[in-house]
């Protein structure tokens, strides 16, 4: 091949990648589709007003989320991952007690609502479920896991933990309160929780 084919070969090829995605047009698409989870919820929340919000065309959202059930967790874990990080407080109990009252924190906020509508349609919507349990609940899970292995290498807690059923103990109960209703959920909430479950864990 001679080398002004390879050139016009190259060329070609680099206009079907089309032009890089941008991370402004990223930000703005998430913002939007957040903000449309506050106002409407899961159920109708569309990829039209997604883009009309956001200003930009359905095509540019298809090329980065396949569903809308992605692009709503997406947009909700970009608002809210960041206020819910685990501390080193150099003690696990206070480490577990002060990430779980900001978990209270945001689910007493009007993302709370969003959370709890995220949960509720998910019981129809398989794709929401999986999404929500792949991008929310496994990583939440994977690093409360690090921070009880945090405390067994510090000596404070047992060698025999069984993590998961640890886990479940400490976070079902503020869903089971964000869900039904039925009980205050607070930082006295979570202090009594905490008190109990680690309470039992430690050495």
């Amino acid at each position: 091949m001679s080398t002004s084919k390879i050139k016009k070969a190259k060329t070609i090829a680099k206009s079907r990648r089309g032009r890089p995605r941008s991370p402004e047009t990223r930000e703005k698409i998430l913002k939007a589709a957040y903000e449309m989870l506050n106002e409407v919820g899961f159920i109708d929340l569309t990829i039209e007003g997604v883009a009309a919000k956001a200003g930009v065309g359905k095509p540019t959202i298809y090329r980065r989320w396949k569903s809308k059930a992605k692009l709503a967790m997406d947009a909700f874990l970009e608002a809210v991952t960041p206020e819910i990080v685990f501390p080193d407080t150099g003690v696990v109990k206070e480490d577990f007690r002060e990430q779980m009252q900001k978990v209270v924190k945001l689910m007493n906020s009007p993302r709370g609502e969003v959370l709890a509508n995220v949960i509720g349609c998910g019981q129809a919507d398989e794709e929401l479920i999986a999404a929500f349990r792949d991008n929310w609940l496994i990583p939440r899970r994977e690093d409360a896991k690090k921070i009880f292995q945090r405390g067994v290498e510090r000596g404070e807690l047992r060698e025999d933990i069984d993590k998961e059923i640890a886990i479940d103990a400490l976070y079902s109960p503020l869903f089971y309160r964000l869900l039904l209703k039925h009980q205050p959920l607070n930082d006295e909430f979570v202090d009594k929780l905490v008190d109990v479950v680690l309470g039992g864990l430690e050495t």
